[in-house]
């Protein structure tokens, strides 16, 4: 419907003025000037703005595949540094397990050596405990049998009965044993 208002219009003013009056010349000449500017553009404009696009396409191109190359070398770099940590710390926790076995290893050694050393003391002291208590008894063994010698000296002196010098000797056994016990 435009295009006919158009047309009319148009009609109206071709009386007015030449240029815009459809003629069938004018038509034609238009379509073989339009065709030849379009081969025109076609050889010498259209290849290389094709090939400048392309271009350009071929450059995002490879950025975008830069990008994406970077992006998984990051990605790799980050889980490659995860790894690192990760093993770092297992590494810290196995030196911080050994240093506490290796403590407590140190303690029972130092525990077991002061337990040694005071058997060894006590054991030392039960000796010479028991050196001392068999001089204390060898002592009083010197001392019941000087005493037996000595009442066994009075003994015969008073010249007793011999029921009186067995009693006496058994009394002096018997006090001997009770010093040995």
């Amino acid at each position: 419907m435009n295009f006919l208002i158009i047309a009319v219009s148009a009609a109206e003013a071709s009386d007015k003025n030449p240029l815009i009056a459809l003629t069938p010349g004018l038509y034609i000449w238009t379509i073989i000037t339009f065709l030849l500017l379009l081969y025109v553009l076609a050889k010498f404009a259209w290849k290389p703005l094709l090939k400048m696009l392309e271009d350009r396409e071929n450059l995002i191109k490879s950025s975008l595949d830069d990008a994406e190359k970077a992006k998984l070398e990051l990605q790799s770099l980050n889980e490659e540094s995860e790894k690192i940590i990760n093993k770092a710390r297992t590494d810290a926790q196995e030196i911080l397990t050994e240093g506490k076995a290796t403590a407590e290893k140190v303690k029972e050694d130092t525990i077991a050596k002061a337990k040694k050393a005071a058997d060894k003391i006590r054991e030392e002291a039960e000796k010479q405990i028991n050196v001392e208590k068999e001089k204390a008894i060898s002592e009083i063994k010197k001392e019941v049998v000087q005493i037996s010698i000595s009442v066994a000296e009075k003994l015969i002196n008073k010249n007793l009965s011999e029921s009186d010098n067995k009693s006496l000797i058994e009394e002096s056994l018997k006090k001997i044993n009770k010093y040995e016990a």
